[in-house]
């Protein structure tokens, strides 16, 4: 997808700010897609802190899915760039609307709960082409640590590493950052 970036990293590398300084330096109107569901004091302070770090002027919605109905939003029409901030708690929140048992639930039912969410993400993606937007994703490297030892970790990561591979195989240019440097690798 052209004017895509995709930005990838580890927990608290600098992704976020990153992808913040590249907004502001390729946009005229941004309008923030924050994906975070503030379910307990360390998420909402989080979300505090990257409300703190956005300029004013920034119009956020809070959405992880539905994005056919994005354009609902006057911010959004009127904008040349959307940041989404953050693909992995897009997919675990997808995953957890399901209300499934994911120690005790079997492979094909995991199967359809993935192609759920990479309809979701192409969704997302056909919807900023359509309406010709600039567009920054922001996304957890998940591959890089130790092989979760409990079957809900392994899914996630599974789940995550291969939108992450989707999503990197159609951006125009990916950033890993790590310790706060970014580093161009696409």
């Amino acid at each position: 997808m052209k004017n895509f970036i995709l930005v990838t990293g580890g927990a608290r590398s600098g992704k976020s700010t990153f992808a913040e300084s590249k907004a502001k330096e390729i946009g005229k109107s941004i309008v923030y897609i924050a994906t975070s569901i503030p379910f307990d004091e360390g998420t909402k302070d989080r979300i505090k802190k990257h409300r703190q770090s956005r300029p004013n002027d920034w119009d956020t919605i809070e959405k992880y899915k539905e994005f056919k109905e994005i354009d609902k939003h006057e911010s959004f029409i009127d904008s040349d760039l959307i940041l989404l901030d953050c693909m992995t708690l897009m997919v675990s929140n997808l995953m957890f609307e399901n209300n499934i048992d994911y120690d005790n639930c079997d492979y094909n039912e995991i199967d359809k709960i993935e192609k759920s969410i990479f309809s979701e993400v192409e969704e997302l993606i056909s919807t900023m082409e359509r309406h010709k937007k600039k567009l920054i994703i922001v996304t957890n490297e998940v591959g890089m640590g130790i092989v979760p030892s409990y079957k809900l970790g392994s899914i996630f990561r599974d789940i995550a590493g291969r939108i992450n591979q989707y999503l990197a195989s159609i951006a125009s240019e990916v950033y890993l950052t790590v310790s706060g440097i970014p580093m161009k690798i696409k």
